[in-house]
């Protein structure tokens, strides 16, 4: 989730700040990060109207390649 912690550390937000503006639980959004948790549609939904700069391309591409290097 290299992209979800840049985009939050470029808006000067910490982990708490995030979870509050979207809604959720620290611990929750904390999961996201670390890769325990996978982001609902819903919470990615949340993301992007909270913040309409976050690009949902950059963060699939980075899923997209995060999958394809487990299997290797």
């Amino acid at each position: 989730m290299t992209y979800l912690i840049a985009f939050r550390k470029n808006k000067g937000l910490t982990r708490t700040e995030m979870a509050k503006k979207l809604g959720i639980s620290h611990s929750y959004y904390e999961k996201i990060e670390l890769g325990d948790r996978e982001p609902s549609r819903n919470i990615l939904e949340r993301v992007k109207r909270t913040f309409p700069s976050f690009d949902m391309n950059i963060f699939f591409n980075e899923k997209l390649h995060e999958t394809c290097n487990k299997g290797n």
